[in-house]
């Protein structure tokens, strides 16, 4: 009986903490095709029980999240839900086959059947969380593309399920406090309590300054830097390349990625200027946009109408995608208005080589699909790293095996957009090397503790 009574208080002191406690099981199941760090961070995860995987763009996190599932469903004898961004349903299902792992159905009316239900975002409300013992949620940092009420959605469902995994490559990769959606999905600290335990916000009062209609900055207490990094490898892992978790890289080592920017003359200058400048806020960053589009969809056009080969072009705006539409004869568009339907055909020919040019926005297909047959991308610069990177790996991920080119085509005005999109890329470098580290120290910390003795507590305590 005391025995219990240690037990009970432990896990009510645990109950207490800010860091995630393990709600998952020994793994039941894993496949014979998995890499070997593969099996590390699908062990982590399935022992987890809820928790995220950080890792980037082609080392199988597909695989990981099916492999999870299965288990899931072995233990609990329930089925699992997978949800995937639009065109990647029937993606994880050819890539289940692939790994030999069985019971993987695609749903596109809400029935389910099979152990591991695979569905996009969009048709979640077909489901019930009651249908299922877990959730996994595939690209999870695409829910910041969703409306509000979409985005409530998601996190509601996956509250009442009792298994849940997040995956994706870019973890709030500029913006630090994102993970606190992540945190409150997973069940751990909410959003503001994790900003209120860690952050500290330049006007001293959020409710304050919402209320006045300002911007809330919030940055790391000084002396909370490295309890924050822990309190997050507490339900993350992350990876960048297998080294990170001690493993070999050898088979997973990138081609040569080049970027090459093109500098645009715009034919017309902006209202009161003698002379091209760089565009100052963001009010005269869009003007500039919209000004060129002519300029810079003609150099688009030129440069992929000439190589005959496929080529992925993401654009901004409606009349972006329109014009380049209109120049580059063989190219598919997926516009915002497309019917979701539409959307999925149109960038699944592309990914079957059906279409040899795809021309949409990174907020519609930047998250998921796999384009490793594409070797040349262009981009329209913007503020958001996230859909720079995110854009840019559809193509540039483990599994190509060409050089990728990257042509960013910009214009003197919005030489500070290129900046910026630098500074956040060199910020979501060090938020990623700070995850690593402090995840490996957690590794540590976690296999001295299991070599430590255990000793049998006294009954009269």
């Amino acid at each position: 009986m005391a025995d219990e009574s240690v037990t009970d208080y432990g896990a009510f002191l645990q109950s207490k903490t800010s860091e995630g406690a393990n709600h998952g099981f020994e793994p039941l199941w894993m496949p014979d095709a998995l890499f070997d760090f593969q099996r590390e961070m699908t062990g982590w995860a399935i022992r987890k029980g809820r928790g995220a995987q950080f890792a980037d763009c082609g080392l199988g996190k597909t695989p990981m999240g099916l492999t999870w599932a299965v288990n899931v469903a072995l233990h609990t004898d329930k089925p699992v839900l997978y949800l995937t961004p639009l065109a990647v349903a029937s993606q994880t299902v050819r890539e289940a086959e692939k790994f030999g792992i069985d019971g993987v159905i695609q749903s596109r009316d809400g029935k389910v059947s099979g152990r591991v239900v695979v569905a996009n975002y969009e048709r979640l409300h077909l489901f019930k969380p009651d249908d299922f013992a877990g959730v996994v949620c595939d690209e999870s940092s695409i829910l910041k593309s969703f409306a509000g009420a979409r985005k409530q959605e998601i996190t509601a469902f996956m509250r009442k399920v009792p298994y849940r995994l997040l995956q994706t490559a870019t973890a709030a990769p500029n913006d630090y406090v994102e993970l606190g959606t992540s945190s409150e999905a997973l069940g751990y600290l909410g959003h503001m309590d994790m900003l209120n335990k860690f952050f500290k916000n330049d006007l001293n009062n959020s409710a304050q300054g919402r209320m006045r209609g300002e911007v809330i900055k919030w940055r790391l207490k000084g002396h909370a830097e490295l309890p924050f990094w822990r309190w997050v490898c507490s339900w993350a892992r992350a990876m960048r390349r297998p080294s990170d978790l001690g493993f070999d890289d050898s088979a997973f080592t990138l081609p040569p990625l080049n970027e090459i920017e093109h500098l645009v003359e715009a034919k017309s200058l902006a209202d009161g200027m003698l002379f091209e400048l760089p565009a100052v806020g963001l009010k005269e960053q869009r003007d500039e946009r919209r000004r060129t589009i002519e300029e810079r969809c003609d150099m688009v056009a030129q440069i992929v109408n000439k190589t005959g080969q496929p080529a992925l072009v993401w654009c901004h705006l409606n009349d972006e995608g329109d014009k380049l539409e209109s120049l580059i004869p063989d190219a598919v568009q997926v516009a915002g208005g497309d019917s979701d339907d539409c959307k999925e055909d149109r960038l699944t020919a592309f990914a079957d080589g059906r279409a040899r040019v795809l021309i949409t926005k990174p907020k519609i297909g930047a998250w998921g699909l796999n384009f490793q047959h594409c070797n040349h991308v262009t981009f329209f610069p913007s503020h958001s790293f996230e859909q720079y990177y995110q854009a840019v790996r559809r193509c540039w991920r483990f599994g190509q095996k060409r050089a990728v080119r990257v042509d960013i085509i910009t214009t003197e005005g919005e030489r500070g957009v290129m900046k910026n999109l630098q500074r956040k890329a060199d910020q979501a470098d060090e938020m990623f090397s700070r995850l690593v580290a402090e995840m490996n120290n957690a590794q540590a910390i976690d296999r001295a503790n299991n070599m430590t003795k255990q000793i049998e507590v006294p009954t009269w305590l």
